[in-house]
Order: structure tokens, then C-alpha cells, then sequence
């Protein structure tokens, strides 16, 4: 079945066409032992700039094909749900990376009834293991999405040095640790495969910028990854000028607060909200059916929830100091974060080697962000047990394979 989508910029009106179950828009090989990009587009399929923009990038690739130094795969994300316009059919795909979810979907698996989303995710999966299974040096994979509220471009990145490292060169605000307020991310699910991730917030919906910051992006990554040289492709420096332009001054914001909602709630964000405008706490930010919704604390409202499908009604974040990022890195880098096992009541998880169990008495002591120094950034009570996690492969690669 063919979906298409179109989007209507202020001056200009694209349509892109998506077959459904077939999520490969472009694949390119260079040299073949160099790194890998895979780039996902509309893993929302309400949000089709990133397939647009993939799919104006892969008209072009193939006339770099001699210069390519490494591997490039281009995805569309929900197929199923793109051509409807809509964020999703049954479930949230970028929720449905849980490791359940993946066993139950592995490809060649047979269960007697499926969601459009388990399709989806077994389709991307043949694709995902063929890929990661040949890589023979560094993979890197980005997902591009867009807001349902104005505001300037952004990235997420799961807490990892190898993630952050990559983040910051791109001349973009990075929204550090929002992955680990979420569960079943299609980027966490990597991540915890080897590859360094990168997401990211292109701008409004329908909006033509978002299309070209999408572009931008990409472009610049086949730099940042050692895949392409701006010298064999001089547009990439426009590229990056035109980002730095559009994104204003880079920083790094922590996610300190996830508003989670359900259809229940009846959830409706006050209106005017834009991604990064500052809030006070006690401000009115949005109504549900129990009541206001205020801001718990001082900071900056991130990704308000102004369509009808998602489970997150807002975020608050608050810039980071330089100096923690450098204090954090250089901790993690002497594997501080393993000492922590040996503190009393603090063990570690028989399911997860990257996870502490931690006594409820003993947990109450440390303050959060020695957590988050350390990159204990997932967090969750359990009975008398305070849980929490960090990503796998924070400073060295699995990849190259020997």
C-alpha cells in the first residue's frame, strides 16, 4: 500500500511517498571497512520531514559513491502510519524497543497476531541486524523528529561520553539524558547495541525549515562520522553555516522533569508555549482532569505537547555548567562509576550489569547527580530499592569486530 504524506512550508508545498513495510531509502557503500551512519526519518509518522530530506540526500549520494569512506543506510520509520499523517497506529513505535518487544518481533519469528508496530519493527530489525552484523568500524545512528510546537532545533543524546563526544560537533543545543526518562526508544535500543546515537528535533511539524535543518544535519554527520569529506563535498560547510545560524548558541540543557500522560488524563497544554522559553515555578503550563498542572521548579519548558497522540506532555530542563560535563567525563573516564558497587547497600543488578539496586537508607544519602555524574541517569523506585542504570558502551566501542 502507498502512503503519502505532504507537508506545506510557508512558501513551498513537498509530498513524499512511503511503500508500506519498505523502510530502506537509500543504501551506499564506499569503503566498506570504514564506519557506518543509519539514519532514521518518521519514526513518527506524522513527522515526515526527516524522509523528505533523506530522500533529497539520496538523490545525490550516489554521485559521492567513489568518495564514501564507510557505509550509509537511510530509513523511514513507521511506514504504516506515514501515510495516514498520523504518530502512530496501535503504539508508540520509538516505545517499542523494550527487549520483550524485540524478542517477541525478531525476524523469523511467528507470533498468531501482530500490531502495525510489531510489523514495523520486524522489518526494521532484518534491516538493523544486517547492518550492525557487517560493520567492521564505528557505527553511528541518528533519528530525525520534529515538534508539535515552534522553536529552535535541538538534539537528544543518551548519556554516554561516546554519544556526547560525537553531539558536540554539530553546532546544536544538546538535551542531555531525555532518552532515560523514556522507555523503548528506538535510539536507546541501539545504543545498548554499540552504536553511538543521536537525536534530533528539526523544528515545527510542517514547517519548510524543518526539512532543511534535517538536511543540514545529515550532511554535516556523513562529516562528523569520517564518512564524507567537506573537501569532496564543499555544500557541507554550507550546511553548517546554515545550522549555526538557525540553532543560536549551543549548550547543553539536563532533562530534570518528564510530564507523562495518558488518553486518560485528558491532558491540554496552555496555549503559546515555544521549545527553550523559560518558566517559574509555579507556573500554569497546562489542564487534565484532576486539575492545573504547574511547574514544579525553574527552568525551560522543552517539547509542549500541542497534538492529539503522545505520551509526553512536556519536559523542564536547565543548562548545564561546563565545568560538570568536564567533571563528569574525566570521572567515567577512570571508571569511577564501578567503585560503586562496593558501597554498603549498593548492589548490582543479577539482571543488568549496568544497573544498582540501591537500599532505600543508603540511597537517601547521595545526592542525584553524583548519579548523573557517573551516568546513572535512569532511575525508578522498587519496594525498598532504589533502581538505576546507566547505557552500555559509555567510552569504548564494541565495534570494530575482531
Amino acid at each position: 500500500m502507498l502512503g503519502t504524506f505532504s507537508t506545506t512550508g510557508q512558501a513551498t508545498a513537498k509530498s513524499v511517498t512511503v511503500v508500506e513495510g519498505e523502510h530502506l531509502i537509500g543504501e551506499f557503500t564506499g569503503d566498506a571497512n570504514g564506519p557506518t551512519l543509519i539514519v532514521f526519518g518518521s519514526v513518527h509518522g506524522n513527522e515526515a520531514g526527516g524522509v523528505i530530506a533523506l530522500e533529497k540526500i539520496a538523490g545525490i549520494l550516489p554521485g559521492l559513491a567513489a568518495k564514501l569512506r564507510g557505509r550509509v543506510f537511510f530509513l523511514a520509520g513507521n511506514t504504516r502510519a506515514f501515510g495516514r499523517g498520523i504518530r502512530f497506529i496501535d503504539s508508540d513505535l520509538n516505545r517499542h524497543w523494550t527487549i520483550e518487544n524485540v524478542a517477541r518481533n525478531r525476524p523469523g519469528a511467528t507470533p498468531p497476531s501482530k500490531s502495525a508496530e510489531d510489523r514495523e519493527q520486524t522489518e526494521l530489525l532484518t534491516i538493523l541486524n544486517r547492518a550492525l552484523k557487517t560493520a567492521r568500524a564505528e557505527v553511528y545512528a541518528m533519528d530525525l523528529h520534529s515538534t508539535s510546537a515552534d522553536g529552535v532545533p535541538f538534539a537528544t543524546v543518551g548519556d554516554t561520553l561516546r554519544n556526547r563526544s560525537f553531539a558536540r560537533k554539530f553546532p546544536v543545543t544538546i538535551l542531555l539524558g531525555i532518552e532515560e526518562q523514556l522507555d523503548g526508544t528506538i535510539l536507546e535500543y541501539l545504543n545498548n547495541r554499540g552504536a553511538v546515537t543521536l537525536g534530533y528535533e528539526g523544528g515545527q511539524h510542517f514547517a519548510e525549515k524543518t526539512i532543511r535543518t534535517h538536511e543540514a544535519l545529515v550532511w554535516l554527520a556523513l562529516a562528523n562520522s569520517g564518512i564524507l569529506s567537506p573537501e569532496d563535498y564543499p555544500e557541507i560547510r554550507k550546511h553548517e553555516n546554515f545550522l549555526r545560524a538557525t540553532t543560536g548558541r549551543p549548550r547543553v540543557v539536563e532533562i530534570r522533569y518528564r510530564h507523562a500522560i495518558t488518553a486518560a488524563d485528558e491532558f491540554k497544554m496552555e496555549p503559546g508555549f515555544n521549545n527553550f522559553q523559560p518558566v517559574r515555578r509555579g507556573d500554569l503550563l497546562a489542564r487534565q482532569k484532576d486539575g492545573e498542572v504547574r511547574a514544579g521548579e525553574s527552568g525551560m519548558i522543552l517539547m509542549p505537547l500541542y497534538q492529539a497522540l503522545g505520551e509526553d506532555g512536556f519536559f523542564l530542563g536547565r543548562e548545564i555548567a561546563p565545568f560538570w560535563l568536564r567533571l563528569s567525563g574525566w570521572l567515567r573516564r577512570r571508571s569511577v562509576a564501578s567503585l560503586m558497587r562496593f558501597l554498603p547497600g549498593v548492589r548490582v543488578s543479577m539482571r543488568e550489569d549496568e544497573t544498582l539496586e540501591i537500599n532505600t537508607r543508603i540511597a537517601r544519602l547521595f545526592p542525584l547527580q553524583i548519579f548523573h555524574l557517573l551516568g546513572f541517569r535512569k532511575r525508578r523506585w522498587q519496594h525498598d530499592k532504589l533502581v538505576v542504570s546507566r547505557r552500555k558502551f559509555d567510552t569504548k566501542s564494541p565495534f570494530p569486530k575482531d
